[in-house]
């Protein structure tokens, strides 16, 4: 299996989608903090786009999350 159908991946997008709609931030305002087209944000949140790590620390940042605080809530280590 795909790692972008596991489950706990799924989680993982879910929770960075709450994360930009709780701090009232558009789709369009994240790609450009993060420099890219507001359809990479879009294949990322609909899973059609897998985010590694580094993406997922600058997606954080861009976010103004806290990458601890945010990774701790999932509880995989």
């Amino acid at each position: 299996m795909k790692t972008i159908h596991d489950d706990r991946y799924k989680s993982l997008i879910r929770q960075l989608v709450a994360e930009r709609e709780v701090r009232d931030i558009t789709q369009t305002a994240l790609s450009a903090a993060l420099s890219r087209p507001q359809s990479y944000v879009a294949k990322v949140e609909n899973l059609e786009r897998r985010l590694d790590i580094v993406e997922l620390a600058d997606w954080l940042g861009a976010l103004g999350a806290g990458r601890e605080e945010f990774m701790q809530r999932f509880g995989w280590w």
